[in-house]
């Protein structure tokens, strides 16, 4: 169109936008326009009849003409002219209807420049000379394409149908012209073909797939092909589609890929089971290997083909291979526990099975094997068999546990009385008898302890300072550990105090010590300090387990062979141990992190492998004084008080009447729970207190104390056991028990009780 005015007829019958059309149109430089405008239908059309125009401005609104039919009849007699509709700003649908008909382009007036008004004419004109290049080469195909069964079709940039050729069977030509693709086929291979029509014309470049399409109720396949279809000027217009029906081709195919899906899914079933499958051939070389095989041992499929499956798996050449092979190759299967190497030579069990694998000859031509690993299931046993030797342990302990502690119980009482028997002893007497009472108690915290991690049995809360337990503790490590060992502490006078069990806490000390000693075999020192720490939300943001407050730190450092990096975060694992088969249960560590956790605090570990290791366990700090232990307080006498002691231990009957007695109580004793009933009938209104053994011959203890609670319903009982399960506390407390006595008992202990219930 360079170089050459466009000749333009305006049908327009108002003054005002024919006037402004024209001003817009001298505002454009870049193209002369030769303008003829008239303001009715029939003088359009007399023009029509005796000149050629470029392109036609058409106001569907005129005095002689009103609508659509206004478009119609001017195209009717201009058909190779394009038409441009103008419209009002509430006319639009009128305009898109006159497009479906044939027209060009439309403009809404009031929003029409000098700019928009020439693109749109230029736009106008090159369309309509590729619709007429189009419907020019329309004979030309019909010719070419009549006794084809391929299906050509035209379709411009809105995928409107504008051509159309040997539709498919059961479609017409006039159903398909000017529709869509959705207006034709249901939707969903509607959007499939018109996602790859527009990736035509966006890139400009063809494309050849195979779609299936439903047409009244019949899916046929094709394979179809789009082209770009391009202006004078390069431009694409639109795509060309070219489709042949391949369904009988297609049917044959889909056979042939059912088949070939069938074997990738049973191939995919090899490589979803985790099992480690392996072919080899009768030479053990591995000429199959899934992706189990791959994540087991490490190897990658491309790296085992091909290779020794014994050099690969196996340190060594081993007799058991040697047999498994000549048994699965003689009796064509064997089954059995291995142990086999991975890549990064890391041993590991599997159960493994072997099968012979022959051909249709029935010779044999190779080995399946499939492995699955049992390494870990190996370990949990393992772990079972702990568990359940320590639940023997536990059950064994429970069973000693109370004769254990009658046994302890008038050697403990023994021991703080005979002082008091004999004030003028001499002084290696009184050591001895020292020495009597520390062991005693010693012996009973042994058997608290074992209870205590056997049944669970808690202890007791109370507010201490924790220095002197680590003076304790250190007294003890300098007298037992090697010499080669330097122990050091560091403590501070203020250090804070916190509610613990005192036992407990020490089992904590003893076992971070004790394995601090294990990884210093040729020396080195042990250091123990503890300090004042207050948490801040900083600092319990970046440790979940610590929580705003008071914190006493507690830290146990050696200078051993250190933890290596890969095992810190299974230290604390129930059953885990670094230690050889037989030195340790793994239990340490998961009992400090329990009994640690149970009162409220948590535990970091910091270790380098060569340069030690450092344990820091952070304790809930508390306020207050610290708590005497009943062994602090001054004994406590009585005022006469009558009391009945039920044991069946006549040592404990003789030295608990022998403790009390000195203490200003009367005494009734009774061996079992019916003789006990008897005597509290008989005396009810003189006995003050009863002191229940809970474990006694003929009638046990909760059987008596209800009897003597129908007897007296406000009858004080202290009832006394050296093993009560949870169970059996409960229900003791449940009929009204007023407080219970620990076997082996102090003097003290005993005293305090029966202050406890008589005041």
């Amino acid at each position: 169109m360079a170089g050459k005015n466009i000749k333009v007829l305006l049908v327009e019958d108002n003054p005002g936008d024919v006037f402004l059309l024209q001003e817009f149109l001298k505002e454009v430089t870049t193209v002369l326009v030769d303008l003829m405008p008239v303001e009715r239908l029939y003088e359009a059309l007399n023009y029509l009849a005796k000149e050629i125009f470029d392109v036609i401005l058409l106001d569907l609104s005129l005095p002689d003409s009103q609508g659509l039919e206004t478009f119609v009849i001017a195209h009717h007699q201009a058909k190779a002219t394009p038409i441009i509709v103008l419209t009002g700003i509430n006319d639009e649908t009128l305009a898109i209807r006159a497009m479906q008909e044939g027209a060009q382009d439309y403009l809404v007036k009031g929003q029409v420049t000098g700019d928009l008004l020439v693109r749109s004419m230029r736009y106008a004109i090159e369309r309509q000379r590729a619709d007429d290049a189009l419907r020019h080469s329309e004979e030309r195909f019909r010719v070419a394409l009549k006794n084809s069964p391929i299906f050509v079709y035209n379709q411009d940039r809105e995928l409107r149908y504008t051509w159309v050729y040997n539709p498919p069977s059961g479609v017409t030509v006039e159903e398909i012209l000017g529709k869509q693709d959705l207006d034709i086929i249901p939707v969903q291979d509607a959007q499939h073909l018109i996602a790859i029509k527009r990736g035509v014309l966006t890139t400009g470049i063809g494309t050849r797939e195979e779609v299936s399409i439903t047409i009244k109720d019949t899916t046929r396949y094709y394979d179809l092909t789009v082209e770009p279809l391009r202006n004078e000027s390069q431009e694409v217009v639109g795509v060309t589609c070219a489709s042949i029906d391949i369904s009988e081709r297609q049917a044959a195919q889909r056979d042939r890929k059912m088949a070939e899906e069938k074997i990738r899914e049973q191939a995919a079933l090899l490589d979803v089971t985790t099992d480690a499958i392996c072919v080899r051939d009768l030479n053990n070389q591995i000429i199959f290997w899934n992706k189990g095989a791959e994540t087991l041992y490490g190897w990658q499929a491309t790296e085992a083909w091909g290779k020794n499956a014994s050099e690969l798996l196996y340190d060594e050449p081993s007799p058991e291979i040697e047999a498994a092979l000549l048994q699965a190759i003689s009796k064509g299967k064997w089954q059995g526990e291995l142990t086999k190497l991975t890549k990064m030579g890391k041993e590991i069990l599997v159960a493994s099975r072997w099968s012979l694998v022959c051909d249709e000859q029935g010779k044999p031509k190779s080995i399946l094997t499939v492995d699955t690993d049992i390494t870990e299931k190996k370990h949990l046993e393992a772990q079972l068999f702990r568990a359940q030797r320590l639940e023997s342990i536990g059950t064994l302990a429970s069973g000693i546990a109370h004769d254990l502690n009658n046994i302890l119980t008038p050697i403990l009482a023994g021991a703080q009385l005979l002082p008091l028997k004999f004030p003028n002893a001499d002084e290696r007497t009184r050591h001895l008898l020292e020495i009597l009472e520390i062991n005693a108690r010693r012996g009973a915290d042994l058997v608290k302890q074992v209870l205590s991690f056997a049944r669970g049995v808690g202890g007791k809360r109370i507010t201490l300072q924790l220095k002197h337990l680590i003076v304790e503790v250190a007294k003890i490590l300098k007298e037992t550990f090697p010499k080669s060992i330097e122990i050091s502490t560091d403590i501070p006078q203020e250090l804070w105090m916190v509610s613990g069990d005192s036992t407990q806490l020490h089992q904590v000390l003893m076992n971070l010590c004790v394995n601090a000693r294990d990884a210093m075999a040729n020396g080195g020192t042990l250091s123990i300090s503890a300090e004042n720490l207050l948490i801040d939300e900083n600092y319990a943001r970046m440790n979940l387990e610590a929580k705003e407050g008071a914190y006493i730190v507690i830290t146990v450092s050696d200078t051993g062979v250190g933890i290596p990096r890969e095992m810190l975060d299974r230290i604390f694992e129930p059953f885990f141990t670094t230690k050889d088969v037989g030195q340790g249960t793994g239990l340490g560590l998961s009992t400090v992190l329990g009994i640690i956790k149970s009162h409220g605090g948590f535990v970091n570990v910091y270790s380098e492998p060569g340069s030690g290791t450092s344990f820091k366990v952070y304790l809930p700090a508390v306020g207050g004084m610290e708590t005497l232990s009943p062994e602090d307080l001054p004994p406590q006498t009585g005022h006469g008080e009558l009391i009945l002691v039920v044991d069946d231990e006549a040592a404990i009957q003789e030295i608990t009447r022998t403790s009390l007695e000195d203490h200003n109580y009367k005494i009734l004793v009774a061996s079992d729970g019916i003789e006990a009933i008897a005597l509290y009938a008989k005396n009810r209104d003189k006995i003050s207190a009863v002191l229940m053994d809970m474990m006694l011959p003929s009638l046990d203890g909760l059987t008596a104390i209800r009897t003597l609670r129908k007897i007296n319903p406000q009858v004080r009982i202290i009832a006394s056991s050296g093993l009560m399960s949870d169970n059996k506390l409960n229900a003791a407390a449940a009929i009204g028990v007023n407080t219970f006595l620990s076997k082996p008992y102090t003097v003290n202990e005993l005293l305090l009780s029966l202050q406890k219930v008589l005041s």
